[in-house]
């Protein structure tokens, strides 16, 4: 058995907040929406090879995908991750805590229908909204501080994929050339349809193109790269306070999604299996 910004403020800030605390799945819309919780049905999880890949079974039931497909993935180690996440549950199943699931069920669904080219084109239009490219002028404290934090990561990101990124103290954010689209375009042309559900996934967390491919690249960590996607909520909150408990619940929440989406990224883009070793309890 496995065991495993807000919504556009008037004068200027960035509308790559608008979305947020609003768990979004690839393409900016809703992700599946299963019910909340379910009474756990099964005893045992396994996972088994078939002829369209690695399966996950429940006791003697095959795992079947919202739209009724066979849930089959890419890899052994994507299935382990996956049956892990079942095997977890407890006397309840809560689907709102199981990523890895909900990103193979679109993966297979593809509930909006997009091929590759436009799965590609979505993720590089976030560049238009990034995050890290829309900057107060004032207070001066927090300019500084998206300076200090921010510039460092988009530094990095022009010198790794050889690109002009820029900010921007407009409401139109800044020119992003055409050849930099092109760049991003050509580089996430090299992942698979798998793995290009789970960039998007993250970038519609984290509201920002640049800090999803640090992540993914492993420059920076998953709790490095909230707290950057978060840098305004984080410095309001320690001016004025936050709401107990709902801070560090938000929190946690993007840190799990962030994470998973990158976890999911890795395991679709390795073709290997891993050895056969049962995690014993």
């Amino acid at each position: 058995m496995w065991r495993g910004r807000r919504l556009v403020q008037a004068l200027g800030r960035s509308p790559a907040l608008a979305a947020r605390g609003r768990p979004l799945g690839p393409g900016g819309g809703r992700a599946y929406a299963p019910p909340a919780e379910r009474k756990r049905f099964y005893q045992n999880v396994s996972i088994s090879q078939g002829e369209g890949g690695f399966e996950i079974n429940l006791d003697h039931r095959k795992l079947k995908t919202p739209q009724a497909k066979l849930f089959t993935v890419p890899s052994e180690a994507l299935a382990i991750a996956v049956a892990t996440e079942w095997d977890s549950q407890k006397d309840t199943i809560k689907f709102y805590t199981m990523h890895l699931t909900t990103l193979c069920n679109t993966a297979l669904d593809n509930p909006t229908q997009r091929n590759k080219v436009q799965l590609i084109r979505a993720a590089v239009k976030f560049l238009e909204t990034d995050t890290l490219c829309y900057r107060v002028e004032e207070p001066a404290a927090l300019a500084e501080l998206q300076k200090k934090e921010w510039d460092p990561i988009v530094t990095w990101a022009e010198k790794r994929y050889n690109v002009a990124i820029g900010s921007s103290t407009s409401i139109m954010g800044p020119n992003i050339p055409a050849s930099t689209r092109d760049t991003f375009i050509s580089h996430l042309a090299s992942y698979n349809m798998w793995a290009l559900q789970g960039i998007e996934y993250v970038i519609t967390q984290l509201k920002s193109l640049i800090l999803s491919m640090g992540l993914i690249d492993r420059h920076i960590t998953v709790e490095k790269a909230v707290l950057l996607s978060r840098l305004e909520e984080e410095y309001q909150i320690q001016r004025w306070g936050n709401v107990e408990w709902a801070h560090d619940y938000d929190l946690c929440e993007l840190r799990a999604r962030a994470a998973a989406g990158t976890l999911f990224v890795h395991l679709c883009s390795e073709s290997s299996t891993v050895k056969h070793k049962l995690l014993q309890d």
